[in-house]
């Protein structure tokens, strides 16, 4: 009864030690060389000089979000690109729509001054 459950337990240990392994490893062979530098606190390239829960500047949110409606505006074009040929004038026009809106809250922004860093 319990051999049918061997694999299963093989899993289980197979992935412990891919997972715990490479951790120990660097854990125990990694060079442990420690400086100021090493230790220094480090934030966005300065020295923290304010509480931590100080307000962000808008400008970190805005950009973050042009980050992602980018990087998903990719993740839609690759496939659409893919299947172009069969999905005909319907997907191009819902394609050539898509662009259209992000370009003109691209537009947008820009003209408001959102992208302008002091």
């Amino acid at each position: 009864m319990l051999e049918n459950y061997f694999p299963v337990l093989l899993f289980v240990l197979v992935g412990l030690a891919v997972g715990v392994g490479p951790m120990l490893m660097g854990w125990l062979l990694a060079p442990n060389h420690p400086d100021s530098e090493k230790l220094s606190p480090y934030e966005c390239g300065f020295e923290a000089f304010e509480d931590a829960r100080m307000r962000f500047d808008v400008r970190y949110y805005l950009v973050a979000i042009l980050f992602i409606l980018f990087d998903l505006e990719i993740a839609f074009l690759f496939p659409w690109a893919i299947v172009l040929n069969e999905i005909g004038m319907f997907g191009y026009l819902a394609m050539v729509l898509f662009l259209a809106i992000l370009v003109v809250g691209f537009v947008y922004e820009w003209m408001k001054g959102a992208l302008e860093w002091e």
